[in-house]
């Protein structure tokens, strides 16, 4: 893609953080956006701050209710008219070991980062193929989604599903001159921490001194990580260019090369092995 004026493009997580970033990058290329969140005041907020930026609309809308992307899509084509890009950025995290994390926080992290991603897709797919005119969709994985982070395995379990989503996707999708991208981030100064308490097994519990000690810890190093802005601008340069992945902190390269080496290595004692024939199957 690239021209973005006169595009219309819906948002999810856009109130904060990488979304937000993302939908003033679009507003400053002259597209039109929606944005939508599930914190309905951080949303009137931030479509209020976007504003300066371009034609912004924001609806309510909780990815992980198939009916709630529904109405953010009718909300979307009665406000705009069409839609060209999809940004399915919203996601949570959880932290916990093996063995004893709640299956209801497991079942809602993948509702949100997966599920969240198809509704999204089934959803926009059929609006943005109906105009004919081709689109972009940028799936928000990370850099979790390219290698098992201790600690973080629901988390890494559904990035992984979207990388894999999204290059389905972007073969399947390239006929329609529809580009498709997973946008895998490292570090970058959000607040997604705040999410592990928003899980089943933590919402509305009053927080204790020791989570207070967590968020603050977590708070502190996030900090450390990449402005949203810096995110938001090189998403834009990067569906310029139609890639198929948008990698952010210059300094995890070495995670990528580590990966690509053992599954290298794997796969060479495979065909090292008397056990396989060496043609055919």
């Amino acid at each position: 893609m690239q021209e973005f004026g006169d595009r219309v493009a819906f948002v999810t997580g856009g109130a904060r953080g990488i979304g937000y970033a993302i939908a003033q990058a679009l507003l400053e290329e002259g597209s039109r956006v929606m944005i939508g969140d599930v914190n309905e005041e951080s949303l009137s907020a931030a479509k209020k701050a976007l504003g300066e930026f371009g034609e912004v609309e924001s609806v309510v809308c909780d990815v992980s209710d198939a009916s709630a992307v529904a109405h953010a899509a009718d909300a979307v084509i009665e406000r705009f008219g069409r839609v060209d890009i999809l940004v399915n950025n919203a996601g949570v995290v959880i932290g916990g070991a093996p063995g004893e994390f709640d299956l209801d926080d497991w079942r809602w992290i993948v509702d949100v980062n997966l599920m969240g991603v198809v509704y999204g897709v089934e959803t926009f797919v059929p609006l943005i193929k109906s105009h004919g005119q081709g689109g972009f969709i940028v799936n928000t994985a990370s850099m979790a989604g390219h290698g098992g982070m201790p600690g973080l395995a629901p988390y890494s379990a559904t990035k992984f599903a979207v990388v894999g989503y999204s290059e389905s996707l972007r073969r399947e999708l390239a006929d329609h001159d529809i580009g498709v991208a997973a946008l895998c981030p490292g570090w970058v100064n959000t607040q997604i921490y705040e999410s592990d308490f928003s899980r089943p097994s933590k919402a509305g519990r009053q927080l204790t001194a020791e989570d207070e000690k967590t968020l603050l810890g977590a708070k502190e190093f996030f900090a450390t990580g990449l402005p949203p802005r810096v995110v938001g601008q090189w998403v834009i340069e990067s569906m310029k260019r139609d890639a198929g992945y948008i990698f952010t902190n210059r300094d995890l390269r070495g995670a990528i090369d580590e990966r690509a080496d053992v599954l290298r290595a794997a796969y060479d004692a495979c065909l090292a092995s008397p056990l396989f024939p060496e043609e055919g199957v």
